[in-house]
């Protein structure tokens, strides 16, 4: 899920405690955890409702002053959006984060991150792509995702869905704009990369 920036404080603190999307279909779902910087999120609910339908408690529930604002952030003025309750987890060690910060791969560690890889790659009906996108990262740390997905003529969101994969597996770190690898995705990138 995707939060402003200026929604972080109030997602640290737990006063966000809902967020609405205009998604074709759910992108989360019941029971799930979402990381949303260094905050985990458990989603309790979610429902379609009619965007006129968003209440000013609701939007100050999402980070906005009232429902008015809401409906600017999310662009439309009618119909159908996302309504997604949740609730900040406390004390939620973030593995992603743990993986992220060794960069102490053995021979064995680099031969199962390339399978890794080489697996998302065969998946791609678009064919490989993994290694271009860390190329990528490693060249524009800090570059929003729009400039990096045109870059490879590419959509933002198949893009973003391909980095998140990435940081699955530790090797990418989201800034509050764009990206960079992380320690183990530097020793991955000069290992594998450039081979």
């Amino acid at each position: 899920m995707l939060f402003t920036t200026s929604a972080h404080a109030g997602l640290v603190d737990g006063s966000i405690t809902l967020t609405f999307r205009t998604w074709k279909r759910p992108q989360a779902k019941v029971g799930g955890h979402y990381r949303v910087g260094s905050v985990t999120i458990e989603v309790d609910g979610i429902e379609p409702v009619e965007v006129g339908s968003i209440s000013d408690a609701d939007a100050q529930r999402a980070g906005e002053p009232d429902a008015a604002a809401m409906r600017r952030r999310l662009g439309i003025a009618d119909g159908e959006v996302w309504r997604i309750e949740f609730h900040r987890l406390v004390g939620e060690p973030d593995r992603r984060a743990e993986l992220a910060a060794d960069d102490d791969l053995s021979e064995d560690d680099l031969a199962a991150v390339a399978n890794s890889l080489d697996r998302l790659d065969r998946a791609s009906p678009a064919g490989p792509w993994t290694r271009v996108v860390l190329d990528l990262i490693d060249a524009n740390p800090g570059v929003v995702s729009t400039e990096l997905a045109a870059t490879l003529g590419r959509d933002r969101l198949s893009f973003k869905t391909d980095v998140r994969k990435l940081k699955a597996l530790g090797l990418t770190e989201s800034l509050t704009t764009g990206y960079r690898l992380s320690p183990r995705g530097r020793v991955v990138h000069r290992a594998l990369c450039h081979e």
